[in-house]
């Protein structure tokens, strides 16, 4: 994720997604919780807004994202309850702009489901896209690279995707004692 000043921990603001053609994408609802070696750190509560065009998300349960400083993938770790441990949206260009984050959905996820187990999700929509919005072939085979490291990463348990880690900033999360 490249330079830009980063607000406070505790300070909420919106993470905006947008399509490689510039088109509006998801926008959340969230707060910064601060870094670590891995990267920047997002929480979102129960009831705060996810929404994109035509589409409207409220999530049940906690959960933190991860935007690492390479840009290339955002990772959120959802509360148990939810089945779906591991969310990975494969990116490009994640980095802070106006003190908030935005990024380039590319439409691969690692997704990690408690029903399914680990997986490569929306190589559909992949191959689509790839055509219709005319990926650059090295984005193409560095991003193809990357899901295919993040899904042996998840299954794996590595740090950042282990239990322990995210768990902290669930913790951090938690302690704001923000609704």
């Amino acid at each position: 994720m490249t330079e830009d000043a980063r607000p406070e921990p505790g300070t909420r603001l919106l993470f905006r997604w947008r399509k490689w053609d510039g088109g509006a994408h998801w926008v959340h609802e969230c707060v910064y919780l601060g870094s670590d070696r891995w990267g920047d750190w997002f929480g979102q509560l129960p009831g705060w807004d996810s929404s994109r065009p035509g589409r409207t998300f409220t999530p049940q349960h906690p959960n933190v994202t991860l935007v690492p400083p390479s840009g290339e993938w955002v990772f959120t770790r959802n509360a148990a309850p939810h089945r779906t441990r591991t969310y990975i949206d494969l990116a490009w260009d994640v980095r802070w702009e106006g003190g908030e984050p935005i990024g380039i959905d590319m439409d691969l996820d690692v997704v990690d489901r408690e029903d399914v187990g680990v997986y490569i999700d929306d190589q559909d929509e992949w191959d689509e896209h790839r055509v219709a919005y005319g990926y650059p072939a090295d984005i193409v085979e560095r991003l193809e690279a990357a899901a295919a490291d993040l899904e042996r990463r998840v299954i794996a348990r590595e740090a950042p995707f282990d239990d322990a880690t995210p768990a902290a900033w669930l913790d951090r999360l938690a302690a704001l004692g923000l609704r």
